[in-house]
């Protein structure tokens, strides 16, 4: 244990002092992330601080556990894995060095990604069965390759999608390589726990410049450094642990943040019929500044959220029986506490209510019927004649039943039924006052036969032009329902936003 605090020390204040560095050779190569679009720094902040964390790791890995017995026989005993997670990682680290100073194609990355994958996989990280509650052993049998390749490379994505606010991406690595630590020292898996101790320190480190205000970015050569260790540690461990019942939960608990995040971006993207490597402002932590967060409490908020998973994976890796399920019920709150928080359910709920809104028989039928409802009404001279022309114009709009409703004290109304049936068809109604809300004495209300339970936006807003024409037309012909005329104040209120009530059968 002496030998990972050492190493946890070295690796800081290596990353540490190489930080500033970073920063003047970003700025002299022009890595720099410029204020507007997608980025919400509101100044230029240099981002290759991904090589500073790259030296934090490896300096302790070439120094301090050499010259300790233990530790250097065991990664004596890894050498290829060693060397297979330096190559791939150093390899990645370049590559996204590349891209923070003149910017590589998506395909190019993805490439890159797969050859540090495959490179990590001849290495000896391994995925090649698990066990999984009820399922039992799944063996991966010839996907072995495939499914570590697909494992390692969407864990560098998930680290690269998440880093999107000052530290960020850094301090989620740190709560997930926190749990890789913990399980590999019960494990007594010392070449993990050597890999993580080194990596915590980097990370903190270099979090020192990176928090809010950030001084400098980790960039992509930063978050695909720390993706691909992440990920092939974490594949290690499930490889070792595949005898175990909870063996691939562990990690991805652990993840679980980048590992949604990235599925709803991917989710996201589908829904709105984008490429899946197109860049957009739909993050949690873009959704989080969206709903008036600042930028450290935003931060603050995911930061909980890690040790939260964190705390759930080890109690997983840890527990028996009851304790494993638990922390399993635990970070199942914890994920849907969060898609409530920042509203990812309603999201969807919108795009597939916006969807369906493109091909509404109410607003079409509706969009034929308001435009000639002036006309129709021009010949009108009394509030009877009002009402029966717009019974006449409803009829084929898809409304089931109309009903004019007196309020206050005063008497008498009017209701349409259409030919339909109205007992199980009607599953919404709105109510719209006539005129404006101070001065209405009487108010339409409208009853769909709508299979969906619901009232679209454009819907709406066409009965509320329909209902201002009934209401010009009863304000003509001097009816007891029209508008209460306003002589105190020449001011005029916003009209009353309809209410779209359930409506009990």
């Amino acid at each position: 244990m002496r030998a990972y605090v050492l190493a946890f020390v070295l690796a800081a204040l290596t990353s540490a002092l190489m930080t500033p560095l970073a920063r003047v050779v970003a700025v002299r190569l022009g890595a720099v992330s410029s204020p507007g679009g997608r980025n919400i720094n509101e100044r230029s902040v240099p981002r290759l601080g991904g090589i500073a964390i790259a030296f934090g790791f490896l300096v302790p890995l070439l120094t301090i556990f050499p010259a300790q017995s233990v530790v250097a026989a065991a990664l004596r005993q890894e050498w290829r894995k060693v060397a297979g997670l330096l190559a791939g990682a150093i390899l990645l680290c370049a590559v996204g060095a590349l891209d923070d100073t003149r910017r590589v194609r998506a395909a190019h990355k993805l490439l890159f990604q797969v050859v540090a994958a495959t490179i990590a996989y001849w290495a000896g990280f391994h995925i090649d069965a698990v066990r999984l509650p009820i399922f039992g052993v799944l063996s991966m049998g010839a996907f072995g390759l495939p499914v570590t390749v697909l494992w390692v490379v969407a864990i560098v994505n998930a680290v690269n999608l998440i880093d999107g606010l000052d530290g960020l991406a850094g301090g989620v690595v740190f709560f997930a390589g926190l749990t890789n630590f913990v399980v590999a020292c019960v494990s007594q898996d010392q070449f993990v726990s050597a890999v993580m101790a080194t990596m915590l320190g980097a990370v903190l480190g270099f979090l020192f410049f990176n928090f809010n205000p950030a001084r400098i970015f980790m960039g992509d050569s930063g978050s695909y450094f720390l993706g691909f260790v992440l990920g092939t540690t974490s594949a290690s461990a499930s490889s070792q642990k595949a005898s175990t019942a909870v063996a691939i939960l562990v990690p991805v608990i652990a993840l679980g943040l980048p590992i949604f995040d990235t599925l709803f971006a991917m989710v996201r993207r589908y829904l709105e019929r984008r490429p899946m490597f197109s860049p957009d402002r739909g993050h949690v932590h873009h959704r989080l500044l969206d709903m008036g967060l600042t930028h450290r409490r935003a931060v603050l908020i995911l930061y909980g959220v890690s040790l939260a998973f964190t705390a759930a994976a080890i109690g997983v890796y840890l527990g028996r029986s009851w304790q494993v399920g638990v922390a399993l019920l635990s970070a199942t709150a914890v994920l849907i506490g969060l898609v409530r928080f920042v509203g990812y359910y309603e999201y969807v709920l919108l795009v597939r209510r916006q969807r369906v809104r493109l091909r509404s028989p109410d607003t079409e039928a509706l969009r034929r019927v308001v435009p000639q409802l002036p006309l129709l009404l021009e010949g009108a001279t009394h509030e009877d004649e009002v009402w029966r022309v717009l019974a006449e114009a409803l009829a084929p709009a898809g409304i089931v039943r109309a009903e004019l409703i007196p309020l206050g004290t005063r008497r008498g109304g009017h209701a349409w039924e259409g030919a339909e049936p109205t007992s199980a068809n009607v599953s919404v109604s709105a109510s719209f006052p006539i005129g404006d809300d101070r001065l209405a004495v009487a108010e339409l209300r409208f009853y769909w036969a709508n299979a969906t339970g619901e009232v679209t936006a454009p819907t709406e807003i066409l009965l509320q032009v329909l209902v201002d024409v009934v209401a010009a037309a009863l304000l003509r012909v001097r009816s007891q329902f029209a508008p209460a005329p306003q002589f105190d104040s020449p001011r005029v209120e916003p009209a009353a936003t309809p209410s779209t009530l359930p409506l009990e059968i």
